[in-house]
């Protein structure tokens, strides 16, 4: 199948993660991304650890298969080289705080004069307007402001920071692809382009549907690790066994928490864990840890009860189950090396060869292909 971005050229001036995944995830659907960077270090993942030989496996998971061009978008001829691309490009993709752009002359208004059809993505924390939209942050701020980490932080003595950027890739980098999509499709009527306000900190408000539910609409007060779906309940927590493994119970559905309950061997009195949940828990909990992880996991599963071993990243890369649906399938050449690609989640049928080694540029390594025109900037 033809992929469906085969003929979209993106021009990505973001950096770090949300804007990066994004253009990450057009180019996968078959879209030309060329990824400008600050001449001489280039953008700053590329300095990360941890590295293959001197290259950074962070920058080249979200940057391969990129074109990178060096140029300073403050020098006076910048626009000399960018223009012909301008006139071209189908979407753009910046990640600066709102003013940058303009101050380049590459703002919004000014570039639509040479692109109408241009679909121009801006990926901010507050958005292009309102009182924080000039405020710096990252995600555990975003997080923070959008209500969710008051959801499950931890104890107080220990708050514990969310394994995953929910408003990094959660509330920018999905809501950015999936808008611009909607943007393609929606020019092919119009012939038009727009502009893309995504703010990460709003993205992430859907995170927690039923928070807005309870404590929006409804008006409940939701404290830290009491909803159901955040601890509360027996039926949904997570436990550690003897081995000090973590068993993660999802039994949310009564037939489910019975089954759990069958193999733990629970008494009666504490199944209604909705009355009494901190008996519950507590009961639970002995039990659980009384075995290492192995005995329970093999239980768990023939009971097919939403309950399971917390795996590591290594131990997850490693299940059969994602092996044979060839999640880890595609390969990333970092310094010569094949390593396995980050799982994206675009249909394999949109995407180029599963075996395919793709790379990161070396920082300006398409310079050459606008030679003439980056002269005029030196």
């Amino acid at each position: 199948m033809t992929q469906p971005l085969k003929d979209i050229l993106v021009l990505d001036f973001s950096t770090l993660l949300p804007g990066p995944m994004a253009t990450l995830m057009l180019s996968e659907a078959g879209a030309e991304v060329i990824k400008f960077e600050r001449p001489g270090t280039g953008e700053d993942a590329r300095l990360t650890a941890p590295k293959i030989d001197g290259e950074s496996i962070g920058f080249a998971v979200l940057n391969h298969g990129k074109r990178s061009v060096a140029i300073d978008l403050k020098s006076k001829g910048a626009m000399n080289v960018l223009r012909p691309l301008l006139e071209k490009a189908d979407v753009l993709v910046e990640q600066f705080r709102p003013g940058v752009m303009d101050r380049l002359g590459l703002g919004y208004e000014a570039v639509r004069e040479i692109n109408p059809g241009l679909i121009y993505c801006s990926i901010t924390g507050y958005g292009q307007t309102g009182p924080k939209a000039s405020t710096a942050g990252h995600d555990l701020n975003y997080v923070g402001d959008s209500g969710i980490l008051s959801l499950s932080r931890g104890p107080d003595a220990q708050p514990t920071i969310p394994f995953g950027l929910v408003a990094d890739i959660g509330g920018g980098t999905y809501p950015a692809v999936v808008n611009i999509l909607l943007a393609l499709i929606a020019r092919q009527a119009s012939g038009q382009g727009t502009h893309l306000d995504i703010a990460m900190s709003e993205g992430a408000f859907a995170f927690a549907y039923w928070a807005h539910a309870e404590a929006v609409i409804a008006g409940q007060n939701i404290e830290s690790g009491h909803s159901r779906l955040t601890g509360g309940l027996a039926r949904y927590r997570l436990y550690t066994a003897a081995d000090g493994r973590q068993i993660a119970v999802g039994a949310l559905e009564e037939k489910f928490w019975q089954s759990f309950c069958d193999v733990i061997g629970l008494p009666q009195e504490l199944r209604d864990d909705w009355s009494d949940p901190n008996a519950s828990v507590a009961e639970v909990t002995r039990r659980l840890g009384d075995q290492p992880s192995t005995h329970w996991e093999s239980l768990l599963a023939a009971a097919d009860c939403c309950c399971s071993v917390v795996k590591t990243p290594a131990e997850a890369a490693a299940d059969p189950h994602f092996i044979a649906r060839g999640v880890f399938e595609r390969k990333l050449n970092i310094s010569g090396r094949e390593v396995p690609a980050l799982p994206l989640p675009i249909a394999p049928e949109f995407r180029s060869a599963a075996g395919s080694a793709g790379r990161a540029a070396a920082l300006g390594e398409d310079n050459t292909r606008f030679a003439q025109n980056l002269r005029k900037t030196e």
